[in-house]
């Protein structure tokens, strides 16, 4: 990975494990698809005029319309939407946990549906060690918390979602640029999910950001500026620079922030079960995704290590020792 696409990778990771916390705070007091979609129509309209006025807009039209259209129906209506709706019901830590560990898997797994992966024993060992993560996890939180396993089917979903929205928008990001990508999925996915608030029943006055708490808006404006014009158009450049699976590989760093704001700033608790299908979850994600290259590093591993033992067993370096003073 070049130092330019790592450098925007771990700035994703510390700015997308920030903002659960940010979202918890949000729909406190905020109906989660009206705070959703401000934010997005928000920011899109922002990047929109950046890009009019760096003059790196891009005009769209017929089948790429219709890609970026889907992609940002599946990538932020149909994800942030019953995202934002699951958080009210699970803590930030453990919805953040879940919604980026299945984000690769799903991506792997999408790539295998569509002909661009190979299944594997390892996937499969993959799988079954997130089905235990995601028992531990969650074990007991469905007799203290109502509809709590409604949250995390909504945060699942919105993983998928998500996944299947990169795959899609990926070989528009090359003909467009990243900025009108970002701007146009946005502004379109935004505006339906704005749109179907209200169709829902949501209030009008919800608009207001007078009629917020402080720690609403401030989560607002962090979602806004961090979470979105940065976050989110990084995250869209890395998708065409690196690919979706190893953009996807931001989900086994963001959740340690996640997890450790959550409890720092929220008081939310954790206890040794959580922590054991937080790491399960993890695991199962990393062997997804790198499971087949992992004979591969370990191999590789086993022969440095093996040089570096006959080198310090060498005659040169036994003489250089005995001739070394004490």
């Amino acid at each position: 990975m070049a130092i330019n696409s790592l450098t925007k990778f771990l700035i994703l990771c510390v700015v997308w494990g920030l903002t659960w916390i940010a979202v918890k705070y949000g729909i406190s007091s905020v109906s989660p698809m009206v705070f959703a979609g401000t934010r997005f129509v928000t920011a899109g309209l922002i990047l929109l005029g950046v890009a009019g006025f760096q003059r790196k807009l891009k005009r769209i039209g017929g089948k790429d319309a219709v890609r970026l259209a889907t992609a940002g129906l599946l990538m932020i209506t149909l994800c942030y939407g019953p995202l934002f709706w699951g958080m009210q019901f699970i803590p930030s830590g453990t919805a953040a946990v879940l919604e980026m560990s299945l984000t690769p898997v799903s991506l792997l797994v999408f790539g295998i549906m569509l002909g661009e992966e190979r299944w594997a024993l390892s996937l499969g060992v993959g799988m079954a060690i997130g089905i235990v993560g995601l028992c531990l996890l969650f074990s007991g939180q469905h007799d203290s918390q109502e509809f709590g396993w409604l949250g995390i089917a909504a945060v699942g979903w919105a993983a998928a979602s998500s996944a299947l929205g990169s795959v899609i928008a990926r070989p528009s990001i090359s003909s467009h640029g990243s900025m009108t990508v970002a701007a146009s999925t946005m502004l379109f996915g935004g505006a339906v999910l704005l749109l179907s608030a209200f169709w829902l029943g949501a209030d009008a006055s919800e608009l207001i950001p007078l009629n917020w708490t402080v720690a609403a808006v401030g989560g607002w404006l962090f979602l806004v500026v961090f979470g979105s014009l940065i976050g989110y158009s990084l995250y869209i450049q890395l998708v065409r620079d690196i690919g979706p699976a190893r953009s996807g590989s931001f989900a086994f760093v963001s959740p340690v922030i996640a997890v450790a704001t959550g409890a720092a700033v929220a008081g939310e608790a954790v206890n040794l079960n959580n922590l054991t299908g937080m790491a399960f979850l993890l695991a199962s994600a990393a062997i997804c995704l790198y499971g087949p290259n992992m004979r591969t590093i370990v191999f590789s591993v086993l022969r440095r290590s093996e040089r570096q033992t006959n080198l310090a067993e060498s005659p040169q370096a036994r003489s250089a020792i005995t001739k070394t003073p004490l």
